[in-house]
């Protein structure tokens, strides 16, 4: 979901920026996004019924400025895939740019109902709205 917010965030404003997203699980490469956050994300005018899951590689650290994360395993993750300090730095969890430093997990709705995708989808919508008011500021 929130590739598709800050994709759509960024063309409403004109801002021209590369977002993509990706994983760390290789049984999910190929999927389609839950059902459940296609239809909240397209509920709220966000279409993320194209998107395919991929790895994350460290060539991401090539091919980005910034690497958001969602929780702490991914952080980890992320940080060991980086390879040095330069790289590493690029790492950052999404929620800090609303929440500075307090490092905090976005919740993973797959275990609950529709509501959950929903309540996500509010919490990174905030997160892609303080990305691209930063963008505006550079």
């Amino acid at each position: 979901m929130a590739e598709g917010i800050l994709r759509r965030k960024a063309m409403e404003r004109n801002l021209n920026i590369e977002v993509d997203s990706c994983g760390f699980e290789s049984y999910h490469v190929s999927d389609t996004p839950d059902p459940r956050a296609i239809r909240a994300a397209a509920q709220m005018g966000t279409d993320i019924s194209k998107h395919r899951a991929r790895l994350f590689t460290a060539a991401d650290f090539v091919n980005f400025d910034q690497i958001y994360v969602m929780d702490q395993s991914h952080y980890s993750q992320a940080l060991r895939l980086g390879g040095n300090d330069d790289n590493r730095r690029k790492v950052e969890y999404l929620l800090n740019v609303v929440y500075p430093g307090q490092n905090r997990e976005v919740k993973d709705p797959w275990y609950h109902n529709f509501s959950a995708f929903e309540a996500v989808y509010r919490e990174l919508d905030l997160a892609c709205e303080a990305i691209v008011n930063n963008l505006e500021l550079k």
